[in-house]
């Protein structure tokens, strides 16, 4: 019983026993795969970072021709934006980076699975957090491309005027990545359904998706501000 207590342990909720050596990274050597995803997420910041350069530039330009005491292109024509619709989709995403943490919590200590019954949200596991994650992630996507099809119906188009030019390209791209966050989340889930055991590097790889997914949180958060509040 000493040396089985040795070789595997099970924390509260894990599925399987875990070895320890599989549990916790390597003493004295950092986790590669954070310290990638640190760098790409870097170079995904200097893209945003470039957009919305081209943004505020195109904006000061047309607005520099209005006429005095005129509104402005960016005035006019953000007007057309449903501002509450966009504010509960927003409220919606950025929920969701808290149920995205409550996963990894449960992810760092093991719990793949709840533990009671599933009314009991506090003995929720990794697969249950995650999971809302992603349905909440895929409503905000569904809620964009609603709003996307009204505009549209309306004759506001990519065409129609260099404002919902850069809207569309702008709130696309970052539709793209969220998209993008998903996937990572299914293969997130479906990997502690097809690995015999909860290890150290799918804890790793939990965690890794939580940083992306917050990061894009916080990139909708600015364009949010951006492009609907700031007039």
């Amino acid at each position: 019983m000493a040396t089985s207590a040795k070789t595997s342990e099970r924390p509260s909720g894990a599925i399987h026993p875990i070895a320890p050596s599989r549990l916790k990274a390597p003493s004295g050597r950092p986790d590669l795969l954070p310290m990638g995803v640190w760098i790409w997420l870097a170079s995904e910041l200097m893209f945003f970072a470039a957009l919305f350069a081209a943004y505020f530039m195109i904006r000061q330009v047309t607005s520099d021709k209005a006429a005095a005491g005129a509104q402005t292109l960016w005035q006019s024509e953000s007007a057309h934006l449903d501002i509450p619709y966009a504010a509960v989709n927003t409220l919606i995403l950025v929920l969701s980076s808290v149920t995205c943490q409550m996963g990894v919590h449960a992810a760092e200590h093991g719990r793949v699975r709840r533990t009671k019954g599933l009314a009991a949200v506090t003995a929720w596991g990794m697969r249950e957090w995650y999971t809302l994650t992603f349905v909440m992630g895929t409503v905000f996507i569904a809620g964009q491309a609603l709003e996307y099809a009204n505009l549209v119906s309306e004759g506001h188009t990519m065409q129609s005027s260099v404002f919902f030019s850069l809207f569309f390209i702008a709130t696309g791209f970052h539709g793209l990545h969220v998209t993008g966050g998903l996937v990572a989340f299914l293969f997130t889930l479906g990997r502690t359904y097809l690995a015999r055991r909860f290890t150290h590097e799918q804890a790793v790889t939990a965690m890794v998706v939580s940083y992306y997914w917050h990061f894009v949180d916080v990139v909708w958060i600015i364009l949010f501000s951006v492009i609907y509040i700031i007039r």
